[in-house]
């Protein structure tokens, strides 16, 4: 799943809270601060773990978030964590 926020996203802890949001949930992937001003949240794992986790995600810093957009895909996992990208 990829899942793109947008709003005041980024220079508020927002990828750090995400990974720290990520440790409930058994999921792996990325999230990472676009030249654009969003943030893009890559995640795999069980549709729904990685749907709660997303959703998680989305109420936790809601606050920030003006725009969510979603874009789901299968396929076989590439990540073996969760992490902040550069």
């Amino acid at each position: 799943m990829n899942c793109w926020f947008e709003g005041h996203v980024q220079g508020v802890g927002f990828r750090y809270q995400t990974v720290s949001v990520a440790k409930g949930f058994e999921v792996t992937g990325n999230v990472r601060n676009l030249i654009d001003g969003r943030v893009l949240l890559y995640a795999e794992g069980a549709e729904a773990e990685v749907r709660e986790f997303q959703a998680e995600v989305a109420f936790e810093l809601q606050d920030y978030i003006r725009e969510t957009e979603i874009q789901t895909d299968s396929g076989a996992r590439a990540c073996q964590s969760f992490r902040i990208e550069q």
